[in-house]
């Protein structure tokens, strides 16, 4: 019986050479292995995870795929350009939640023309800011280096000036980028990290972003961490299926590649050609080997770390995060978690005043669950669930535009339900007096209508077609989000939840 594999030719630095689906391995469907669930990161060099077969008494060829951390149904259906229901398991696979790592999936073999690798060349771990980038300090490797950044500083409106390294800080804990990947990024495109500008588009564009709104090293941050959360994430929820390069040439996205890989791959073809895209992404002499001569091996690191999400993993309960009897507004659905696109991983909520705009509220933002106040200052409160002390493991609870009279300071340990501040308009453009909301697990963010969807007293969130749609339901119960405090948008978080 004629079985496929997913394969590639191998790329050489700056070679024109194009990555193919191609026939190699045949496979009996008799010899398809019963497998105990474990997981041990990808190297670097290692091929696809997936092979072909067919199923007994059929003519469709199937693809036998072990199932990553972060995978759901809906998403490996959509990667793999198939019905969920089209989809077998030796287990039970869940319709809704996280399928356990490396459990084997039969797949109908539905692809077919040009796609990426399958080589896995960067870990989640590595792009996220994970546990393991907790021990990274971003100072002392800048100043060691000895390059433009460690004496650059720029002028910003909310921190007047601040240096290179203070930017680079700030781009990596608010979005959740692995610092280490930051300057990765910055040394390949403009040699800043050790050495200088090589030009005066590196020295204003310094990420590649020719823009004459983004100049500057932190507003280039700003589009870098979009771009990497876009990939990121568009690959997570299913929505990523390919690339598209300045040329306009459009590639498929080999199925059974990781989320960090996915960001690499997204990140470079927003500014390069095919070609020069292939030579980059070369894991022998593109921007990996730079990326393991400055940091070293990233699948080591990994190992240590991962699977960022394990198997069994659900959110904490969570309360909604004002008081018992009080009408709030649902003012935005899932959108980005941070900056204007990426992770759709937040939920708005506005209190229930005939006001509209910015103004002073009395209203209390509450704790939703206990924890510890791991930051506190430019709008945000980061809850610390697991107490360590580090937003960079376990769960973790953003909240924004909290104003600074009243808010909760840093160290402070919280109770559920105990005050967090006021909502306001402060840490970042804003519409009107609101709060913003986020969770994040070992440093990625989660979605708030994906795998682990937002669950806050019973009310669960469901996105909408555009970011900030979506509604939050409950025992048939349904709120719709929008930005007008209409009465289809009044929640009320009941005495009992």
């Amino acid at each position: 019986m004629a079985t496929e594999q997913y394969t590639a030719i191998p790329t050489t630095e700056r070679t024109k050479t194009a990555i193919v689906y191609t026939p190699t391995i045949t496979v009996d469907a008799s010899l398809i292995p019963t497998l105990t669930p474990t997981f041990t990161p990808s190297h670097v060099a290692t091929e696809a995870t997936s092979t072909s077969t067919e199923l007994m008494g059929t003519d469709i060829p199937n693809v036998l795929y072990y199932s990553l951390p972060g995978d759901s149904l809906p998403a490996v259906a959509r990667h793999f350009g198939v019905d969920v229901t089209d989809i077998l398991a030796e287990v039970e696979l869940p319709e809704a939640g996280l399928i356990n790592p490396n459990t084997l999936m039969i797949i109908p073999n539905v692809l077919n023309g040009e796609m990426t690798s399958s080589i896995q060349i960067m870990p989640d771990s590595e792009v996220v800011f994970s546990p393991s980038a907790i021990d990274f300090d971003v100072s002392s490797y800048v100043a060691a280096a000895e390059g433009y950044l460690n004496q650059f500083k720029e002028y910003l409106g909310s921190t007047g000036m601040t240096s290179g390294i203070e930017g680079v800080k700030r781009i990596a804990i608010e979005n959740s980028i692995n610092p280490r990947l930051l300057l990765a990024l910055l040394e390949y495109e403009s040699g800043w990290v050790t050495g200088q500008p090589r030009n005066l588009e590196d020295n204003d564009y310094p990420l590649g972003y020719v823009d004459l709104y983004y100049v500057g090293l932190f507003r280039q941050f700003m589009l870098a961490s979009e771009d990497l959360s876009l990939g990121y994430y568009g690959w997570r929820i299913g929505q990523l299926s390919e690339l598209t390069f300045t040329d306009g040439k459009k590639v498929r996205i080999a199925p059974d590649l990781n989320a960090g890989t996915v960001a690499i791959l997204y990140f470079f073809s927003k500014h390069n050609n095919y070609s020069d895209w292939l030579a980059i992404i070369d894991p022998n002499a593109g921007f990996m080997k730079l990326y393991e001569n400055m940091f070293g091996d990233p699948w080591a690191r990994a190992q240590k770390v991962e699977p960022l999400f394990p198997p069994g993993l659900t959110q904490p309960p969570l309360n909604l995060p004002f008081s018992p009897g009080e009408t709030w507004s649902l003012s935005g659905g899932p959108h980005s978690a941070f900056e204007k696109r990426g992770a759709l991983a937040a939920l708005d909520f506005a209190p229930g005043a005939d006001q509209r705009g910015c103004y002073e509220s009395e209203s209390w933002v509450l704790a939703a669950a206990s924890g510890q106040v791991v930051r506190s200052g430019n709008g945000i409160v980061i809850l610390d669930l697991d107490n360590d002390g580090y937003e960079q493991t376990g769960w973790d609870l953003l909240y924004l535009h909290i104003a600074e009279v009243d808010r909760v300071p840093k160290g402070t340990l919280l109770n559920i339900d105990d005050r967090i501040g006021h909502p306001s308009c402060e840490g970042g453009p804003s519409t009107g007096t609101h709060f913003h909301f986020a969770r994040k697990f070992n440093g990625e963010w989660a979605l708030a209508d994906g795998p682990l969807p937002f669950n806050l007293s019973g009310w669960v969130a469901h996105a909408g077609e555009l970011p900030y749609e979506g509604t939050m339901t409950k025992d048939g119960l349904v709120v719709i989000a929008l930005p007008n405090g209409s009465a289809v948008t009044k929640i009320v978080r009941q005495p009992d939840e």
